[in-house]
């Protein structure tokens, strides 16, 4: 019999033994595994064990319960304690696709039983069916062997329980009776779903977009009706034939976390034909075509030839910063430079003890004058020294007006933290001049390397986009950075950043409180600030509008509080690619000076893209605070595609011409709401980097 040589293959194979025999005991089995057998079993004593087998063999134990546990949690069809096993344990911990005694799989009896959630949690863990049923008959005559042993295992417990005289025995036997029983009504229940199904429908849509110039992207939906069967896969195929003849190729997907596949090496400016079919235990059934019927991959770069912006610049920054150092390289400033430690190699814990020595030239408190201040934090904590106080350096004690371009200037070192040393040995050589300018962007190398070496840390981490200046004429300029190691560092101080704010001492008043005290008081905003800036956007095509205002020595840029490091955007899908089809009809729109699309049109109503921009240009405008009817008069920036890497992209709205950067005094009728800022065009450009 089949079911027989099943159960022979596995006691060859020795695996697990068989779970709990009824359904009081499964959740016995499961309170158990929930309390007890759910531990950590590094957190044993060693000690008590005999040895590492042992403890091999314990650490098996639980995992053969646990998947008993799967296995009558299914057959209960209880989705708590099946999601809750899920998330404690690895598909390879459960056995996840391993088959029991009987043939089968957890994912067979969820979907025999037509229990739709269960199975859904199972597909997404990695769960298959049984490779044993080869087809429908293998299935049917699988279950058919195990309602038949089943039902003559009743009769024959039936018969016993009924000629033996009441005792102990008997007792067990009745008890094995009402479990197979109920293991009886289980397989009559799986034989009637899998008797009473059939094929599924057609996938309910299937989206076809191009993803590049050699790939096309298929994004898939369902069923409407899976005809009492749960979908288990999917079948994808192509070819250049709207017949499907000869078929190119095909794929079978069986992750249903994301239903969608992109098609690789294709050739570009050919025309491909795709459709999907569904498959459930009954097999496969009918294909649906995509929308549209076919695509042809490609890219915007194709309609002119164009090559992507950023190729080969950081190779020629590279190179540039290369030339600069080879000219310098004979100095005699330049000679220390070979001699220069490498702090790197130096471990946070010992360089981070200067923090603590009594020699430290770090500051208590800001006289009339520029200062540097370093904030390391991790979570709510933030490194300070030994007497509580936020590292702080002299830039220098006579400067108290900050010029904007020494400022920006100090913002493009902090993409240079490793050359400082080289940086300031070159500015030596120079500062004969006598240039101011030149004088104190030397003292602000100084400063940093004199931060540098009393941390002990090269990377001071990111420049906050304004420094803070109070009345008494201090400045401050502010680097953040997170530490994300969980390592304990040896007699360093980290504070919550709540106890440093209600224990420092001010020693100014509320009405003119000084930068530290400013500093202490906004910390979380730049925390804050910091980590949005280093928050990525998720695949997809977006929509930036770009806005600019201007004063007397900078102009600024308008960004989201919630993504400083990106303009103000809304999504407008998940595909970044434009195609060239796509990037023909914007150009088309640019040439003939078509206002933004915002109501449908008859010629481009069946336009994807048309649409897209339409449902991204209302919701921008209501982002911005800009009356949809003023929209018209924007435009669509036609020059490029903002490519940033290969899985972002964004198209530009653009104000017209006399309003895309406010001058000083001109009132902007349309202020956004609360939840942007304005950031300096500069350091907007370095955290978009």
């Amino acid at each position: 019999k089949m079911t027989q040589q099943m159960r022979d293959l596995q006691l060859a194979q020795a695996r697990k033994p068989p779970g709990p025999s009824s359904p009081n005991a499964a959740k016995r089995l499961y309170r158990n595994l929930s309390g007890k057998f759910r531990v950590n079993y590094t957190s044993f004593d060693e000690g008590s064990l005999v040895g590492r087998g042992e403890k091999e063999k314990l650490r098996k134990s639980y995992l053969f319960q646990s998947n008993a546990a799967l296995f009558e949690a299914v057959e209960l069809q209880d989705l708590d304690r099946v999601q809750e096993l899920l998330k404690h344990y690895s598909p390879e911990e459960l056995d996840l696709n391993t088959p029991n005694s009987e043939g089968l799989l957890p994912l067979d009896i969820a979907i025999m039983t037509n229990n739709a959630p269960i199975a859904r949690a199972l597909l997404q863990a990695g769960a298959k069916e049984s490779p044993h049923f080869v087809s429908l008959e293998s299935r049917s005559l699988h279950l058919s062997t195990l309602v038949r042993e089943a039902e003559q295992r009743v009769n024959e417990l039936m018969a016993q329980v009924v000629n033996e005289a009441p005792n102990a025995d008997c007792s067990e036997k009745e008890k094995q009776l009402k479990a197979w029983e109920w293991r009886f009504r289980l397989y009559k229940r799986m034989k009637a779903g899998f008797e009473h199904a059939r094929a599924p429908d057609a996938p309910s849509s299937v989206h076809l977009s191009v993803a590049s110039s050699s790939s096309l992207q298929v994004t898939f939906w369902e069923p409407l009706s899976v005809n009492s069967a749960v979908v288990t896969k999917y079948r994808v195929e192509w070819s250049c034939s709207p017949t499907f003849s000869p078929l190119l190729g095909e794929a079978v997907i069986d992750k249903l976390r994301d239903l969608h596949f992109t098609i690789q090496g294709l050739v570009s400016g050919t025309a491909y034909h795709v459709r999907v079919a569904a498959y459930n235990m009954k097999g496969w059934g009918p294909p649906q075509a995509s929308t549209p019927p076919c695509a042809i991959p490609s890219n915007w770069r194709e309609y002119d030839g164009r090559a992507p912006r950023r190729r080969g610049q950081a190779e020629a920054l590279d190179h540039l910063l290369g030339q600069v150092k080879t000219v310098h390289q004979h100095c005699i400033c330049h000679e220390p430079c070979k001699n220069q430690p490498q702090s790197r190699k130096h471990s946070v814990s010992k360089s981070l003890k200067h923090l603590f020595h009594p020699g430290s030239k770090f500051l208590k408190t800001l006289k009339r004058g520029l200062y540097l201040t370093a904030i390391f934090y991790k979570d709510d904590n933030i490194l300070v020294t030994h007497e509580d106080q936020i590292p702080v350096v002299e830039i220098d004690d006579t400067y108290s007006c900050l010029l904007m371009q020494d400022f920006l200037w100090f913002t493009k070192v902090s993409c240079m933290w490793d050359e400082i040393l080289w940086l300031r040995q070159c500015v030596t050589v120079s500062q004969s001049s006598c240039s101011c300018i030149l004088q104190t962007r030397f003292k602000m190398l100084l400063a940093i390397s004199q931060m540098q070496g009393l941390l002990g840390i090269q990377d001071l981490g990111q420049v906050f986009f304004e420094p803070i200046k109070d009345k008494q004429g201090n400045i401050l300029i502010v680097t953040l950075k997170e530490v994300k190691t969980n390592q304990t560092f040896e007699s360093v101080r980290w504070v919550p950043i709540c106890k440093l704010q209600t224990s420092r001492k001010s020693v100014s008043s509320p009405e003119e409180p000084t930068a530290l005290d400013m500093l202490l008081v906004s910390v979380q905003d730049k925390l804050a600030y910091h980590q949005r800036s280093s928050h990525a956007l998720s695949p997809g095509l977006y929509l930036g509008y770009l806005k600019l205002c201007s004063a007397v020595d900078q102009i600024r840029v308008l960004v989201p509080e919630r993504l400083p490091n990106i303009l103000c955007h809304v999504k407008i899908r998940s595909n970044p690619n434009i195609s060239r089809e796509e990037w023909e009809w914007l150009q088309k729109m640019a040439s003939v000076e078509e206002p933004v699309p915002t109501e449908p049109e008859a010629d481009t109503s069946q336009n994807p893209l048309f649409q897209e921009l339409q449902v991204a240009i209302k919701e921008l405008m209501a982002l911005v605070n800009i009356p949809l009817q003023e929209a018209k008069d924007f435009r669509l920036y036609s020059q490029e595609v903002l490519d940033f890497g290969d899985q972002v992209s964004f198209l530009l709205l653009l104000p017209p011409s006399d309003d895309v950067c406010t001058a000083p005094g001109q009132n902007n009728p349309y202020t956004p709401r609360s939840g942007f800022l304005t950031l300096p065009l500069q350091i907007f450009e370095l955290g978009e980097e």
